[in-house]
């Protein structure tokens, strides 16, 4: 969706269109799930849905372009994110032995064994590997597309600090011993996505 069609997309749906503010979500969502998974793990798509539900609550009080809601949104799921952590500091769970009555039958799937190793999923654990600080700043501008001011307005800090985190954590990744394993040619003459000899 370019920014004309999302322009479109928000002014209906800040007048209530649900169809609207569907597009929005189908548009915005893999963004926001993609940046949540790396800084809440597992309790991503649970953040992202709390995100949408307050997107969907506070919306007839935004106002602005596209752009703008960009940082609104993504200002939302960090405020998200930032509750969840607390809230597992505070109630870590625990852990129930299952017993093979409560597990349902599971059979292997070739395509959710795909989804799970595929590049995005191996590149969002290599992102989640960097510090904090750097892993939000290179979520959000590389992969949310947000520019260095609209990051810097999500993550309450400075431009050139939101500049100097993505250049250390693209340049932590870029020395990753995975991340150099993979741009080995492989047979062929394709990056393998695996080390020599595997």
């Amino acid at each position: 969706m370019d920014d004309q069609e999302l322009a479109s997309a928000l002014s209906a749906a800040i007048l209530g269109d649900s169809g609207a503010f569907a597009a929005l979500w189908s548009a915005l969502q893999p963004a926001v799930l993609r940046y949540l998974r790396v800084i809440v793990g597992e309790a991503a798509e649970d953040v992202a849905s709390e995100t949408w539900l307050q997107a969907a609550r506070d919306l007839r009080k935004f106002s602005g372009p596209p752009r703008v809601f960009r940082v609104w949104l993504f200002t939302i799921a960090r405020n998200r994110a930032i509750d969840e952590r607390r809230r597992s500091r505070r109630r870590p769970e625990e852990p129930r032995e299952l017993w093979d009555r409560d597990v349902p039958d599971i059979h292997p799937d070739a395509a959710h064994d795909m989804i799970q190793k595929s590049d995005t999923d191996w590149a969002l654990r290599m992102i989640a590997t960097l510090p904090k600080d750097q892993a939000e700043a290179v979520m959000l501008r590389v992969v949310a597309g947000l520019d260095v001011a609209q990051t810097a307005q999500v993550l309450g800090k400075r431009p050139g600090a939101v500049r100097i985190a993505a250049m250390r954590g693209l340049r932590r990744l870029a020395g990753h011993a995975e991340v150099q394993a993979r741009r080995k040619p492989g047979p062929l003459g394709l990056n393998s996505p695996y080390p020599e000899g595997v």
